[in-house]
């Protein structure tokens, strides 16, 4: 029996995210052959990344999980564990709350961020262990891959790319992809 094999565009397990040059908040993602444009940070890119920053963190990080919202993106075609999005899912964004940088359930009174989002820009989102597996206080939550704002605005931190290149990439993504921002 033959071997099927993938082709070589695709076997890579890192996913580089460079800053276009001359704009901050706008860069380019890689996975092997494949090069999409993406948003990152208002503030660009940072080593020292605190929480309210609007920097996205320079280094590292493994995909962890993922989540789609139900009704849009009903489909999801990955090895990454996806969950759907449930309207009570909250995710903790106060430092000093001992649920800092975790999904929570509402009703939820420290700040936080609505998972169920209607702009679209969660209907799939990634999360990256960006001070999930290993937190410290102030240094950054719900740093995500997701998808974009129309042209391409930047994000409070995470990656976002449009959702017809996230379709593209998630077929290849596992648990334990990296993404390296650079």
């Amino acid at each position: 029996m033959e071997k099927t094999r993938q082709p070589r565009c695709i076997q890579s397990t890192i996913i580089t995210v460079r800053r276009v040059p001359g704009q901050k908040s706008r860069a380019l993602v890689q996975f092997g052959a494949i090069v999409v444009p993406a948003a990152i940070g208002r503030s660009g890119r940072t080593v020292l990344k605190r929480e309210g920053d609007g920097a996205t963190p320079i280094g590292s990080m493994k995909l962890l999980y993922g989540f789609r919202r139900g009704g849009r993106s009903s489909h999801v075609q990955t090895q990454l564990p996806i969950r759907r999005i449930r309207k009570d899912m909250l995710w903790c964004d106060q430092p000093d709350d001992p649920n800092y940088n975790r999904l929570v359930k509402a009703p939820f009174r420290p700040s936080h961020e609505e998972m169920n989002r209607s702009d679209g820009l969660y209907d799939v989102c990634l999360v990256m262990d960006w001070n999930v597996t290993s937190r410290a206080r102030n240094r950054g939550s719900a740093i995500f891959f997701h998808l974009i704002k129309p042209g391409y605005e930047p994000t409070a931190g995470c990656v976002a790319i449009h959702p017809r290149d996230m379709d593209r990439l998630l077929p290849f993504l596992r648990k334990g992809t990296v993404v390296r921002i650079l």
